[in-house]
């Protein structure tokens, strides 16, 4: 009998799936189904964790004329190890995956590989707690395509959200869309950018809803350095403190309970 044809026998008389053998080893169901084909053959760890699940000797596995698994003295235990660890091709490129044995909220410790998940996450694709890679998901997130609670990379969504282009409660980019938006193009409820568009708004080029503040702004209230084209009330060039009672009536009159807070921070920044 080839090694294939040992492991699948041992595989079935121990009621294991080829997925649920993979999961014994870290391996794919796919790499158990070339094992038994003869198409490739594991590692030594591998062949040591094998010895250990079916209490079998090494002759038994490598040798083709050995026909009793308990021929030779029997694989002993492997020793414990912090991590399990493959080798993954990228093209090219190679990595050797690692995940720990240690686990924190029923995940690894850290898991690194192309489809890593752990509460430390780092690979092409990346799920934890923390986690950094071209698509990552975590708590805490980095990466090309960033969702996270607090998300940082080129394309990024969270509640507190950095990227090129970011969505987010609080965004932060290139171009920023958030309840509060601070960006280069900036849209949100209060909005800070060189073009930005919102409920309350301050850039170079500001069009808001209920205010707007910047070199060339349109609002129902309008504020400009250059151009100011307010609906309800314009004023050109730097506010005074006389103004500041009207813009404040008029605001008060206008703003819902609901966007107080909104409000409040724009005037926050903007000095009014």
């Amino acid at each position: 009998m080839t090694f294939g044809e040992k492991l699948s026998q041992l595989r079935r008389e121990n009621n294991y799936t080829q997925e649920q053998l993979g999961a014994l080893l870290n391996v794919s169901r796919q790499t158990v189904s070339k094992w038994e084909s003869d198409i490739a053959y594991p590692e030594t760890d591998k062949l040591v964790k094998m010895g250990t699940l079916f209490n079998c000797s090494m002759d038994y596995l490598l040798k083709d004329e050995v026909m009793d698994k308990n021929s030779a003295t029997p694989i002993p235990p492997a020793p414990q190890q912090e991590e399990n660890s493959i080798t993954i091709k990228f093209g090219n490129f190679r990595i050797k995956e690692r995940k720990s044995e240690k686990t924190v909220l029923g995940m690894p410790l850290y898991h690194i590989g192309k489809n890593a998940k752990g509460f430390f996450a780092i690979g092409i694709k990346a799920k934890g707690v923390f986690s950094i890679g071209f698509i990552s998901r975590g708590i805490f997130s980095l990466g090309l395509l960033s969702l996270g609670f607090v998300s940082f990379g080129v394309l990024s969504l969270g509640l507190v959200s950095l990227g090129t282009l970011a969505l987010g409660l609080i965004g932060i980019g290139a171009i920023a869309l958030g309840l509060f938006a601070l960006g280069a193009i900036s849209i949100g409820v209060v909005s800070v950018g060189a073009l930005s568009v919102g409920l309350f708004s301050t850039g170079a080029l500001s069009i808001g809803h209920f205010i707007a503040v910047g070199d060339n702004a349109k609002a129902m209230i309008a504020i400009g350095e250059t151009e100011a084209l307010g609906s309800v009330y314009q004023h050109l060039g730097e506010l005074k403190d006389a103004n500041l009672p009207l813009i404040k009536l008029i605001l008060d009159a206008d703003v819902p309970e609901f966007l107080q807070w909104a409000r409040n921070i724009f005037c926050s920044i903007s000095g009014i």
